[in-house]
Protein backbone atom coordinates (compact mmCIF):
# COMPACT_ATOMS: atom_id res chain seq x y z
CA UNK A 1 0.00 0.00 0.00
CA UNK A 2 2.61 2.17 1.14
CA UNK A 3 4.35 1.66 -2.33
CA UNK A 4 1.42 2.20 -4.28
CA UNK A 5 0.82 5.99 -3.10
CA UNK A 6 4.72 6.33 -3.16
CA UNK A 7 4.27 5.79 -6.78
CA UNK A 8 1.27 7.67 -7.41
CA UNK A 9 2.58 10.76 -5.77
CA UNK A 10 5.73 10.43 -7.76
CA UNK A 11 3.73 9.90 -11.29
CA UNK A 12 1.64 13.73 -9.82
CA UNK A 13 4.74 15.51 -9.18
CA UNK A 14 5.97 14.34 -13.10
CA UNK A 15 2.26 15.14 -14.37
CA UNK A 16 2.71 19.06 -12.89
CA UNK A 17 6.43 19.83 -13.57
CA UNK A 18 5.76 18.71 -17.29
CA UNK A 19 2.88 21.05 -16.98
CA UNK A 20 4.52 24.19 -15.39
CA UNK A 21 7.66 23.53 -18.41
CA UNK A 22 5.03 23.39 -21.21
CA UNK A 23 3.29 26.87 -19.64
CA UNK A 24 6.95 28.20 -18.95
CA UNK A 25 7.97 27.57 -22.42
CA UNK A 26 4.46 28.98 -23.96
CA UNK A 27 4.33 32.08 -21.92
CA UNK A 28 8.60 32.80 -22.85
CA UNK A 29 7.54 32.54 -26.59
CA UNK A 30 4.37 35.02 -26.49
CA UNK A 31 6.17 37.37 -24.73
CA UNK A 32 9.42 37.24 -27.23
CA UNK A 33 6.67 37.91 -29.95
CA UNK A 34 4.83 40.37 -28.22
CA UNK A 35 8.44 42.57 -27.50
CA UNK A 36 9.33 41.36 -31.15
CA UNK A 37 6.40 43.61 -32.79
CA UNK A 38 6.22 46.24 -29.98
CA UNK A 39 9.94 47.09 -31.80
CA UNK A 40 8.69 47.33 -34.99
CA UNK A 41 5.57 49.37 -34.48
CA UNK A 42 4.23 52.19 -32.14
CA UNK A 43 1.50 51.98 -30.11
CA UNK A 44 -1.94 54.77 -30.97
CA UNK A 45 -3.36 56.17 -28.09
CA UNK A 46 -6.64 56.73 -29.31
CA UNK A 47 -8.09 53.05 -30.30
CA UNK A 48 -5.62 51.22 -28.57
CA UNK A 49 -4.45 49.54 -31.84
CA UNK A 50 -1.15 49.26 -33.11
CA UNK A 51 0.28 50.46 -36.54
CA UNK A 52 3.32 51.01 -38.30
CA UNK A 53 4.56 54.41 -38.28
CA UNK A 54 5.26 55.00 -42.22
CA UNK A 55 7.63 58.11 -41.84
CA UNK A 56 9.51 56.30 -39.06
CA UNK A 57 12.82 54.30 -40.46
CA UNK A 58 13.94 51.43 -38.08
CA UNK A 59 17.00 50.57 -36.64
CA UNK A 60 18.54 47.51 -38.41
CA UNK A 61 21.07 44.86 -36.97
CA UNK A 62 23.81 43.62 -39.20
CA UNK A 63 26.41 41.87 -38.31
CA UNK A 64 29.19 43.60 -40.87
CA UNK A 65 28.12 46.98 -39.67
CA UNK A 66 26.88 49.24 -36.73
CA UNK A 67 23.39 49.63 -36.42
CA UNK A 68 22.53 52.06 -38.46
CA UNK A 69 19.36 53.18 -40.32
CA UNK A 70 18.46 53.15 -44.28
CA UNK A 71 16.60 56.09 -45.39
CA UNK A 72 14.48 55.98 -48.01
CA UNK A 73 13.27 58.41 -50.97
CA UNK A 74 9.86 59.37 -49.93
CA UNK A 75 7.36 60.38 -52.01
CA UNK A 76 6.76 64.27 -51.70
CA UNK A 77 3.71 64.84 -53.61
CA UNK A 78 0.58 62.46 -53.77
CA UNK A 79 1.68 61.89 -57.85
CA UNK A 80 5.28 62.14 -57.50
CA UNK A 81 6.97 58.31 -58.68
CA UNK A 82 10.35 59.34 -59.09
CA UNK A 83 12.81 62.20 -57.63
CA UNK A 84 15.86 63.88 -58.82
CA UNK A 85 18.19 64.86 -55.91
CA UNK A 86 19.75 68.59 -57.07
CA UNK A 87 21.75 68.99 -53.33
CA UNK A 88 23.02 67.40 -50.35
CA UNK A 89 22.54 70.05 -47.64
CA UNK A 90 24.98 68.02 -45.51
CA UNK A 91 28.46 66.15 -45.58
CA UNK A 92 29.32 62.56 -44.81
CA UNK A 93 30.15 62.08 -41.55
CA UNK A 94 30.93 65.98 -39.96
CA UNK A 95 27.58 67.31 -39.76
CA UNK A 96 25.91 66.61 -36.70
CA UNK A 97 22.27 65.79 -38.01
CA UNK A 98 19.00 66.98 -35.98
CA UNK A 99 15.57 65.37 -36.67
CA UNK A 100 13.57 68.50 -39.33
CA UNK A 101 17.08 69.53 -40.36
CA UNK A 102 17.06 70.23 -44.19
CA UNK A 103 18.85 67.07 -45.41
CA UNK A 104 18.33 67.58 -49.09
CA UNK A 105 16.98 69.60 -51.84
CA UNK A 106 14.37 67.10 -53.97
CA UNK A 107 12.82 67.57 -57.84
CA UNK A 108 9.32 66.22 -57.74
CA UNK A 109 6.83 65.74 -60.30
CA UNK A 110 6.13 69.22 -59.57
CA UNK A 111 8.79 71.45 -57.95
CA UNK A 112 11.74 71.37 -55.62
CA UNK A 113 11.20 70.70 -52.21
CA UNK A 114 13.01 70.31 -48.81
CA UNK A 115 13.87 66.45 -47.57
CA UNK A 116 13.94 67.06 -43.57
CA UNK A 117 16.20 64.63 -41.55
CA UNK A 118 13.91 61.51 -40.27
CA UNK A 119 16.49 61.14 -37.05
CA UNK A 120 18.94 62.63 -35.03
CA UNK A 121 22.74 61.48 -35.73
CA UNK A 122 25.45 61.33 -38.35
CA UNK A 123 25.54 61.56 -42.32
CA UNK A 124 27.39 58.10 -42.41
CA UNK A 125 26.87 57.41 -46.69
CA UNK A 126 25.59 59.07 -49.23
CA UNK A 127 24.56 56.67 -51.89
CA UNK A 128 22.30 58.47 -54.45
CA UNK A 129 24.70 61.44 -55.01
CA UNK A 130 23.80 64.92 -56.10
CA UNK A 131 22.28 65.21 -59.70
CA UNK A 132 21.31 61.27 -59.71
CA UNK A 133 18.03 61.04 -61.79
CA UNK A 134 14.95 59.00 -61.94
CA UNK A 135 15.16 57.48 -58.24
CA UNK A 136 12.43 55.59 -56.99
CA UNK A 137 10.31 56.07 -54.66
CA UNK A 138 11.50 53.84 -51.49
CA UNK A 139 14.82 53.73 -53.12
CA UNK A 140 18.29 54.30 -50.54
CA UNK A 141 19.16 57.35 -50.73
CA UNK A 142 21.62 57.52 -47.70
CA UNK A 143 23.30 56.06 -44.32
CA UNK A 144 22.42 57.49 -40.93
CA UNK A 145 24.46 56.68 -37.72
CA UNK A 146 23.71 57.37 -33.91
CA UNK A 147 27.35 58.33 -33.33
CA UNK A 148 30.79 59.59 -35.31
CA UNK A 149 32.67 56.98 -34.51
CA UNK A 150 30.03 54.70 -36.43
CA UNK A 151 30.35 56.81 -40.02
CA UNK A 152 34.06 55.22 -40.41
CA UNK A 153 32.54 51.78 -41.21
CA UNK A 154 30.72 52.57 -43.71
CA UNK A 155 33.34 54.01 -46.15
CA UNK A 156 32.77 51.10 -48.58
CA UNK A 157 29.31 50.28 -48.38
CA UNK A 158 27.62 49.29 -50.96
CA UNK A 159 23.54 48.98 -51.45
CA UNK A 160 22.40 45.79 -51.78
CA UNK A 161 19.09 46.64 -53.16
CA UNK A 162 17.16 45.61 -49.95
CA UNK A 163 15.70 48.98 -49.31
CA UNK A 164 15.07 50.41 -52.88
CA UNK A 165 12.54 48.88 -55.14
CA UNK A 166 13.84 45.38 -55.47
CA UNK A 167 11.93 42.87 -57.09
CA UNK A 168 9.03 40.76 -55.94
CA UNK A 169 10.49 37.73 -56.92
CA UNK A 170 13.15 38.08 -54.39
CA UNK A 171 11.58 39.92 -50.97
CA UNK A 172 14.49 38.18 -48.79
CA UNK A 173 17.44 39.88 -49.70
CA UNK A 174 19.69 40.37 -46.04
CA UNK A 175 21.93 38.03 -46.90
CA UNK A 176 22.95 38.45 -50.33
CA UNK A 177 24.09 35.01 -52.31
CA UNK A 178 28.00 34.55 -53.00
CA UNK A 179 28.74 35.29 -56.75
CA UNK A 180 29.09 32.19 -58.54
CA UNK A 181 32.72 31.38 -59.67
CA UNK A 182 34.09 33.32 -62.50
CA UNK A 183 33.75 29.62 -64.72
CA UNK A 184 30.52 28.63 -63.36
CA UNK A 185 27.51 28.90 -66.10
CA UNK A 186 24.67 30.16 -64.94
CA UNK A 187 21.87 27.00 -65.63
CA UNK A 188 21.17 26.30 -62.18
CA UNK A 189 19.50 29.48 -61.17
CA UNK A 190 17.89 30.79 -63.95
CA UNK A 191 17.95 34.59 -63.26
CA UNK A 192 15.54 36.83 -64.95
CA UNK A 193 17.08 38.35 -68.87
CA UNK A 194 19.94 40.75 -68.66
CA UNK A 195 18.68 43.45 -69.94
CA UNK A 196 18.76 46.46 -67.92
CA UNK A 197 15.28 45.68 -65.33
CA UNK A 198 13.13 48.22 -64.54
CA UNK A 199 11.01 49.01 -62.49
CA UNK A 200 8.05 52.64 -62.05
CA UNK A 201 9.43 54.73 -65.58
CA UNK A 202 12.64 54.00 -66.95
CA UNK A 203 15.13 53.14 -63.54
CA UNK A 204 18.36 51.56 -63.97
CA UNK A 205 18.91 49.09 -61.53
CA UNK A 206 22.67 49.71 -60.92
CA UNK A 207 25.55 49.62 -58.02
CA UNK A 208 26.13 52.84 -57.02
CA UNK A 209 30.32 52.35 -57.69
CA UNK A 210 28.85 51.93 -61.33
CA UNK A 211 26.69 54.66 -60.98
CA UNK A 212 29.11 56.89 -59.98
CA UNK A 213 31.67 55.86 -62.46
CA UNK A 214 28.95 56.28 -65.34
CA UNK A 215 28.91 59.72 -63.71
CA UNK A 216 32.20 60.16 -63.89
CA UNK A 217 33.13 59.44 -67.33
CA UNK A 218 29.98 60.75 -69.10
CA UNK A 219 28.61 57.30 -69.94
CA UNK A 220 25.02 55.76 -70.44
CA UNK A 221 23.65 52.73 -68.19
CA UNK A 222 20.36 52.41 -70.83
CA UNK A 223 20.62 49.18 -72.42
CA UNK A 224 23.32 47.86 -70.47
CA UNK A 225 23.38 43.98 -69.20
CA UNK A 226 23.55 43.82 -65.78
CA UNK A 227 25.51 40.80 -64.35
CA UNK A 228 25.25 41.72 -60.79
CA UNK A 229 22.42 40.63 -58.08
CA UNK A 230 18.97 40.30 -59.95
CA UNK A 231 20.50 41.70 -63.11
CA UNK A 232 21.53 44.99 -61.64
CA UNK A 233 24.82 46.60 -63.53
CA UNK A 234 28.46 46.19 -61.56
CA UNK A 235 31.11 48.31 -62.76
CA UNK A 236 32.40 45.54 -64.93
CA UNK A 237 29.22 46.34 -67.21
CA UNK A 238 30.32 49.69 -67.71
CA UNK A 239 32.62 48.09 -70.86
CA UNK A 240 29.60 48.51 -73.26
CA UNK A 241 28.54 51.88 -72.21
CA UNK A 242 27.81 54.50 -74.16
CA UNK A 243 27.86 58.32 -74.04
CA UNK A 244 25.40 59.80 -71.87
CA UNK A 245 22.34 61.87 -72.60
CA UNK A 246 22.73 65.67 -71.05
CA UNK A 247 20.38 68.07 -72.92
CA UNK A 248 19.87 65.89 -75.52
CA UNK A 249 21.13 63.36 -77.82
CA UNK A 250 22.62 64.25 -81.59
CA UNK A 251 21.43 61.04 -84.08
CA UNK A 252 20.88 61.05 -88.06
CA UNK A 253 17.22 62.63 -87.73
CA UNK A 254 18.01 65.17 -85.25
CA UNK A 255 18.05 65.52 -81.12
CA UNK A 256 16.43 63.07 -78.99
CA UNK A 257 15.83 65.07 -75.52
CA UNK A 258 14.93 63.14 -72.23
CA UNK A 259 11.46 63.22 -70.45
CA UNK A 260 11.49 65.05 -67.31
CA UNK A 261 9.23 64.37 -64.39
CA UNK A 262 7.58 67.25 -64.36
CA UNK A 263 7.16 66.70 -68.20
CA UNK A 264 6.21 63.59 -67.91
CA UNK A 265 3.54 64.01 -65.34
CA UNK A 266 2.20 66.62 -67.41
CA UNK A 267 1.83 64.42 -70.70
CA UNK A 268 0.11 61.67 -68.21
CA UNK A 269 -2.80 63.80 -66.81
CA UNK A 270 -3.68 65.77 -69.91
CA UNK A 271 -3.60 62.49 -71.84
CA UNK A 272 -6.02 61.40 -69.14
CA UNK A 273 -7.88 64.42 -69.13
CA UNK A 274 -9.08 64.13 -73.04
CA UNK A 275 -9.55 60.50 -73.02
CA UNK A 276 -11.77 61.24 -70.12
CA UNK A 277 -13.02 64.13 -69.79
CA UNK A 278 -15.97 64.81 -72.81
CA UNK A 279 -15.17 68.78 -73.54
CA UNK A 280 -16.99 71.16 -75.11
CA UNK A 281 -16.07 74.74 -76.23
CA UNK A 282 -17.50 78.19 -75.93
CA UNK A 283 -16.61 81.15 -77.34
CA UNK A 284 -17.27 84.61 -76.54
CA UNK A 285 -15.88 88.35 -77.30
CA UNK A 286 -15.36 90.72 -74.45
CA UNK A 287 -15.60 94.46 -74.94
CA UNK A 288 -12.02 95.56 -72.73
CA UNK A 289 -12.72 99.08 -72.31
CA UNK A 290 -14.18 99.70 -69.15
CA UNK A 291 -11.38 97.07 -67.75
CA UNK A 292 -8.49 98.24 -69.31
CA UNK A 293 -9.94 102.00 -68.26
CA UNK A 294 -10.35 100.88 -64.84
CA UNK A 295 -6.89 99.32 -65.11
CA UNK A 296 -5.14 102.49 -65.42
CA UNK A 297 -7.17 104.10 -62.52
CA UNK A 298 -6.14 101.37 -60.25
CA UNK A 299 -2.36 101.88 -61.60
CA UNK A 300 -1.96 105.36 -61.17
CA UNK A 301 -3.62 105.38 -57.74
CA UNK A 302 -0.81 102.73 -56.55
CA UNK A 303 1.90 103.92 -58.31
CA UNK A 304 3.56 104.80 -54.78
CA UNK A 305 2.98 101.72 -53.55
CA UNK A 306 4.46 99.88 -56.20
CA UNK A 307 1.56 97.82 -57.39
CA UNK A 308 0.89 97.40 -60.66
CA UNK A 309 -2.84 95.35 -61.83
CA UNK A 310 -2.61 93.40 -64.83
CA UNK A 311 -5.23 92.25 -67.36
CA UNK A 312 -5.02 88.70 -66.24
CA UNK A 313 -5.64 89.87 -62.33
CA UNK A 314 -9.10 91.49 -63.27
CA UNK A 315 -9.74 88.65 -64.99
CA UNK A 316 -9.07 86.06 -62.44
CA UNK A 317 -11.70 88.01 -60.04
CA UNK A 318 -14.13 88.34 -63.14
CA UNK A 319 -14.08 84.39 -62.93
CA UNK A 320 -14.36 83.72 -59.61
CA UNK A 321 -17.29 86.10 -59.27
CA UNK A 322 -18.97 84.79 -62.15
CA UNK A 323 -18.72 81.30 -60.33
CA UNK A 324 -20.98 82.85 -56.95
CA UNK A 325 -23.38 83.89 -60.25
CA UNK A 326 -23.14 80.42 -61.96
CA UNK A 327 -21.56 77.54 -58.96
CA UNK A 328 -22.23 75.35 -61.05
CA UNK A 329 -19.22 75.69 -62.52
CA UNK A 330 -16.92 76.00 -59.48
CA UNK A 331 -17.41 72.72 -59.38
CA UNK A 332 -15.74 69.27 -59.40
CA UNK A 333 -16.56 65.16 -60.87
CA UNK A 334 -16.19 63.10 -58.37
CA UNK A 335 -17.53 59.72 -59.64
CA UNK A 336 -20.04 59.16 -57.72
CA UNK A 337 -21.28 62.53 -56.94
CA UNK A 338 -20.41 66.47 -58.09
CA UNK A 339 -18.99 68.61 -55.53
CA UNK A 340 -19.57 72.46 -55.73
CA UNK A 341 -17.21 74.80 -53.72
CA UNK A 342 -18.24 77.63 -51.44
CA UNK A 343 -15.02 79.09 -51.95
CA UNK A 344 -12.97 80.05 -55.20
CA UNK A 345 -9.61 78.64 -55.98
CA UNK A 346 -8.55 80.10 -58.87
CA UNK A 347 -5.40 78.30 -60.92
CA UNK A 348 -3.08 79.57 -62.83
CA UNK A 349 -1.27 78.36 -65.52
CA UNK A 350 2.44 79.34 -65.33
CA UNK A 351 5.10 78.15 -68.16
CA UNK A 352 8.23 77.47 -66.45
CA UNK A 353 11.52 76.02 -68.27
CA UNK A 354 10.67 72.47 -66.63
CA UNK A 355 6.73 72.74 -68.05
CA UNK A 356 3.40 73.77 -67.07
CA UNK A 357 2.54 74.34 -63.77
CA UNK A 358 -0.71 75.70 -61.84
CA UNK A 359 -0.34 77.75 -58.96
CA UNK A 360 -3.53 78.48 -56.98
CA UNK A 361 -4.81 82.03 -55.83
CA UNK A 362 -7.00 80.97 -53.11
CA UNK A 363 -10.48 82.50 -52.01
CA UNK A 364 -10.02 85.24 -55.44
CA UNK A 365 -14.11 85.66 -54.94
CA UNK A 366 -12.85 87.65 -51.81
CA UNK A 367 -10.08 89.34 -52.74
CA UNK A 368 -9.49 92.58 -53.89
CA UNK A 369 -7.76 92.76 -56.87
CA UNK A 370 -4.70 94.18 -56.03
CA UNK A 371 -4.49 91.16 -53.82
CA UNK A 372 -4.89 88.97 -56.17
CA UNK A 373 -1.90 90.72 -58.15
CA UNK A 374 0.40 90.80 -55.22
CA UNK A 375 -0.24 86.90 -54.74
CA UNK A 376 -0.68 86.15 -58.72
CA UNK A 377 3.33 87.74 -59.02
CA UNK A 378 4.78 85.67 -55.85
CA UNK A 379 3.46 82.62 -56.93
CA UNK A 380 4.46 82.98 -60.20
CA UNK A 381 7.85 83.49 -59.27
CA UNK A 382 8.43 80.83 -57.18
CA UNK A 383 6.89 78.78 -59.82
CA UNK A 384 9.55 79.55 -62.33
CA UNK A 385 12.24 78.99 -59.43
CA UNK A 386 11.12 76.00 -58.75
CA UNK A 387 9.88 76.98 -55.37
CA UNK A 388 6.18 76.17 -54.71
CA UNK A 389 4.66 73.99 -52.16
CA UNK A 390 2.65 71.38 -52.65
CA UNK A 391 -0.44 72.72 -51.02
CA UNK A 392 0.41 76.20 -53.39
CA UNK A 393 -0.54 73.93 -56.34
CA UNK A 394 -2.50 70.76 -55.47
CA UNK A 395 -6.17 71.66 -55.89
CA UNK A 396 -8.30 74.49 -57.20
CA UNK A 397 -11.50 74.26 -58.86
CA UNK A 398 -11.41 76.40 -61.50
CA UNK A 399 -8.13 77.25 -64.17
CA UNK A 400 -7.43 80.41 -66.82
CA UNK A 401 -4.42 80.07 -68.81
CA UNK A 402 -3.79 83.22 -71.15
CA UNK A 403 -1.56 83.26 -74.14
CA UNK A 404 -2.59 86.63 -75.05
CA UNK A 405 0.79 88.28 -74.67
CA UNK A 406 2.06 86.12 -77.46
CA UNK A 407 -0.21 87.81 -80.12
CA UNK A 408 -2.93 84.06 -80.02
CA UNK A 409 -6.05 85.82 -81.35
CA UNK A 410 -7.94 82.46 -79.57
CA UNK A 411 -7.96 78.25 -78.25
CA UNK A 412 -8.85 76.13 -76.40
CA UNK A 413 -7.18 74.67 -73.17
CA UNK A 414 -7.79 71.27 -71.86
CA UNK A 415 -9.51 70.72 -68.50
CA UNK A 416 -7.35 70.26 -65.20
CA UNK A 417 -9.26 67.77 -63.36
CA UNK A 418 -11.48 67.41 -61.49
CA UNK A 419 -12.76 70.59 -62.22
CA UNK A 420 -15.51 71.77 -64.57
CA UNK A 421 -13.69 74.93 -66.18
CA UNK A 422 -10.69 76.16 -67.72
CA UNK A 423 -10.49 79.51 -69.65
CA UNK A 424 -8.39 79.54 -72.69
CA UNK A 425 -7.73 84.23 -72.84
CA UNK A 426 -6.70 85.30 -76.53
CA UNK A 427 -5.35 88.50 -77.17
CA UNK A 428 -6.97 92.22 -77.22
CA UNK A 429 -7.72 94.04 -80.44
CA UNK A 430 -8.67 97.35 -81.56
CA UNK A 431 -12.02 96.68 -84.11
CA UNK A 432 -14.14 98.90 -85.60
CA UNK A 433 -17.75 99.55 -84.78
CA UNK A 434 -20.69 100.15 -87.16
CA UNK A 435 -21.86 103.66 -85.34
CA UNK A 436 -24.39 106.21 -86.59
CA UNK A 437 -22.16 109.39 -86.84
CA UNK A 438 -19.99 111.24 -88.96
CA UNK A 439 -17.43 108.45 -89.65
CA UNK A 440 -19.78 105.51 -89.82
CA UNK A 441 -17.93 103.59 -87.05
CA UNK A 442 -16.18 103.27 -83.74
CA UNK A 443 -13.36 101.65 -82.33
CA UNK A 444 -13.49 98.82 -79.11
CA UNK A 445 -11.33 96.73 -78.13
CA UNK A 446 -11.91 93.24 -77.38
CA UNK A 447 -10.95 89.88 -76.34
CA UNK A 448 -11.67 86.50 -77.18
CA UNK A 449 -11.89 84.22 -75.02
CA UNK A 450 -12.74 80.12 -74.95
CA UNK A 451 -14.50 78.36 -71.81
CA UNK A 452 -13.32 74.03 -72.58
CA UNK A 453 -16.30 72.86 -70.01
CA UNK A 454 -16.71 69.00 -68.78
CA UNK A 455 -19.78 68.07 -69.66
CA UNK A 456 -20.87 65.94 -67.31
CA UNK A 457 -20.84 68.41 -64.77
CA UNK A 458 -21.80 71.30 -66.67
CA UNK A 459 -24.30 71.08 -69.82
CA UNK A 460 -24.79 73.29 -72.37
CA UNK A 461 -26.68 75.71 -71.43
CA UNK A 462 -25.08 76.32 -67.64
CA UNK A 463 -21.75 76.89 -69.49
CA UNK A 464 -23.25 79.62 -71.91
CA UNK A 465 -24.75 80.85 -68.18
CA UNK A 466 -21.57 81.25 -66.71
CA UNK A 467 -19.62 82.98 -70.16
CA UNK A 468 -21.94 85.21 -70.64
CA UNK A 469 -21.71 86.58 -66.26
CA UNK A 470 -18.15 86.68 -67.08
CA UNK A 471 -18.27 88.99 -69.71
CA UNK A 472 -20.88 90.74 -68.13
CA UNK A 473 -18.33 91.26 -65.38
CA UNK A 474 -15.63 92.56 -67.17
CA UNK A 475 -17.44 94.94 -69.20
CA UNK A 476 -19.03 96.61 -66.03
CA UNK A 477 -15.88 96.00 -64.34
CA UNK A 478 -17.48 98.18 -61.00
CA UNK A 479 -20.27 95.21 -60.68
CA UNK A 480 -17.03 93.23 -59.13
CA UNK A 481 -17.01 95.63 -56.16
CA UNK A 482 -20.85 95.29 -55.12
Amino acid sequence: MLLRTTAQLRNDLARVTLRNSIRTNVVRCLTTRCLHRRSLQRYQGSGGKFSVEPWRQQFRYYADYPDHIKVALPALSPTMETGTIISWQKKEGSDKLNEGDLLAEIETDKATMGFETPEEGYLAKIIQPAGAKNIGIGSLVCIIVSDEGSVAAFKDFKDDGSAASAPKAAPAAAAPPPPPPPKAAPKAAAPPPPSMPTTAGDRVFASPLAKRLAAEQGLSLQGLRGTGLFGSITAKDLGGAGPAMSAGTAHAGGMDIPVSNVRGVIAKRLLESKQTIPHYYLTIDVKMDAALKMREQFNRMMEKENVRVSVNDIIIKAMAMACKKVPEGNSAWLGNVIRQYDNVDVSVAVSTESGLITPIVFGADWKGIAQISKDVKALAAKAREGKLQPQEFQGGTITVSNLGMFGIKQFSAIVNPPQSIILAIGTTENRLIPADNERGYNSAQFMSVTASCDHRTVDGAVGAQWLSAFRSLMENPMTMLL
